[in-house]
């Protein structure tokens, strides 16, 4: 959850930290929601866009996408056209664009609720039109589909030429409920910034929190991020720790704030009253630029995730947390089952907040647990840095392209 504050090359060199350039690449158009837009989609899209032009010396052109009611936005300048969600004949004018531009190949960032008609099925029209190798970008795989949502998602992939996953749960949901041919997934984990495993001291310091054991949750705010239920665990967690903080760092949705205005975080600021927890939770209402995040999550002794849906398959805040080497509580949805496997976190029911208390009790009661685990998940997250992603999209965008173009693009490297 990224705002637009930080220069292009400091955020590059602090993502990409460590890439190889290589002189030569396929030319990519990439179609998702892109910022200032802000919502989970549009920052993993210049995330994956940002890596992949840094590891290959390229610059990559965008298709951003148009939601109902959304803002008059001013685009950077790799947005190159825009897709307008709700309107049908947008899509063939897309696919006429692509069809037109000289990009090797297209990368659609996919979520179900980006495109337009039944379960987003609009963008199949689109997929079929285009003349070029599409690689699709699943970032939603539901374990029990509709009817209708399981026709949408078969003829998604059965149109792409490659469907990427971000987890092995994907994969597996794909070929055993959706049926999809194993050749054609490929899993590229989501992407973290290439940082330092380091003590918590300095950015403590900067936040003002010197002293205090620090827990955080970040991410565009609504009801099923479960917050409630943290809050109501660190009534119980302070009776002990009487210097815990827990930070609830980010704004509310926009969608959600469209429909029904800051209701969800009035509620939660006065559960913070009522439980007399003002000097224990704090609720960050700000957009967080890249330095921003990075620096509050260098603050964090443990990062909380107490979501409420058990079928999300990727979560970009809980990677981050893995990829800084956080120690992670966090509720059994799909993706977190995943990576927290292994001793590389802690899972807790959904909706107890009894067991969230207990569990970060007793990490702040053993910093030797809390060090093994913070150890455990920042190895995990060395095959996740966005350096490592950059090189999976490339090798598999230059693995569809005609023989001829690979011959002349290993020619010139």
């Amino acid at each position: 959850m990224r705002g637009t504050s930080v220069s292009p090359a400091l955020r590059q060199r602090r993502l990409h930290k460590g890439t190889t350039l290589i002189s030569q690449a396929p030319r990519l158009l990439f179609l998702g929601s892109y910022p200032p837009r802000e919502c989970g989609i549009a920052t993993f899209t210049k995330d994956v866009v940002d890596s992949f032009d840094a590891a290959y010396a390229t610059h990559s052109k965008v298709i951003a996408i148009d939601e109902p009611g959304g803002e008059d936005r001013s685009y950077p300048s790799q947005v190159v056209a825009r897709l307008v969600q709700q309107d049908r004949e947008s899509y063939d004018e897309i696919a006429d664009f692509i069809n037109a531009d000289a990009c090797d190949a297209l990368n659609i960032q996919h979520e179900y609720g980006l495109f337009g008609g039944d379960d987003g099925e609009w963008v199949v029209a689109l997929i079929n039109a285009v003349r070029k190798p599409v690689i699709t970008s699943l970032h939603t795989v539901l374990p029990d589909p509709s009817p209708q949502h399981l026709r949408t998602a078969r003829a998604l992939c059965a149109s792409s030429t490659r469907v990427v996953v971000l987890s092995e749960t994907g994969r597996d949901l794909l070929i055993n409920r959706y049926g999809v041919d194993a050749a054609k997934i490929r899993v590229v984990p989501h992407g973290v910034p290439d940082v330092p495993f380091r003590e918590t001291d300095a950015e403590k310091r900067r936040l003002g929190l010197d002293g205090r054991m620090t827990i955080s949750t970040f991410g565009l705010i609504n009801r099923g991020k479960g917050l409630e239920f943290a809050i109501e665990a660190m009534a119980a967690v302070v009776a002990s720790h009487p210097e815990a903080m827990y930070l609830v760092l980010g704004q509310t949705h926009p969608v959600i704030r469209r429909r029904e205005g800051e209701s969800y975080r009035r509620e939660l600021e006065a559960e913070i009253a009522a439980s007399g927890l003002a000097d224990n939770v704090r609720l960050v209402d700000k957009y967080l630029d890249f330095d921003e995040l990075l620096c509050y999550l260098g603050a964090t002794d443990i990062y909380l995730t107490p979501y409420l849906n058990p079928t999300q398959i990727v979560s970009g805040t809980l990677a981050y947390a893995i990829g800084c080497g956080k120690a992670v509580v966090s509720t059994p949805y799909l993706y977190a089952q995943e990576l927290l496997a292994h001793g590389r976190g802690f899972l807790v029911p959904f909706r107890d907040a009894s067991a969230i208390a207990t569990t970060l009790v007793a990490l702040l009661d053993d910093p030797a647990l809390r060090e093994s685990t913070e150890r455990r998940a920042y190895r995990y997250g060395r095959q996740m840095t966005w350096p490592t992603v950059a090189r999976a999209y490339g090798d598999l965008f230059t693995e569809l392209l005609p023989a001829t173009r690979r011959t002349a693009l290993a020619t010139s490297a």
